[in-house]
């Protein structure tokens, strides 16, 4: 009975020890990610960029001004992605769920408050002045 037992158990963990196996997931090295983010100038473009670097694990950073779409190539043994949005933030750039706090926002530029249309419509010429 007690070797009924003890076999029964040895069976139950190699099959809980599998299943766990299973459920894990390999970070791969060079994940290719990309996502949008607020910005409208090419001030906006360092600044996000920088972000993006400066976390540990982001090999490479562009961030597109007319698309608001970032690209990266991230170590995701090293950092997740959710780091990388919320650094973003951090430098007043809004990212998916990631909203930059006010004091964040209000740091950027004055040219850089994508939040504001009337600047917005400023970077895309809706605002110049009409030449008599």
């Amino acid at each position: 009975m007690k070797k009924a037992i003890f076999i029964f158990s040895l069976i139950f963990i190699g099959f809980s020890a599998q299943a766990q196996e299973m459920k894990t997931v390999k970070k791969k090295k060079n994940t290719k990610v990309a996502f949008k983010v607020d910005g409208i100038c090419g001030m906006c473009k360092k600044r996000i960029e920088i972000a993006a670097l400066k976390t540990k694990g982001v090999k490479f950073a562009i961030w597109d001004v007319k698309t608001h779409q970032i690209n990266l190539i991230l170590d995701e043994r090293k950092a997740s992605l959710n780091t990388v949005k919320q650094n973003i933030a951090n430098v007043g750039h809004d990212v998916e769920n990631f909203i930059a706090t006010d004091k964040a926002y209000n740091s950027v530029h004055p040219c850089c408050k994508y939040r504001d249309s009337n600047i917005v419509l400023d970077h895309e010429g809706g605002l110049k002045k009409k030449k008599n």
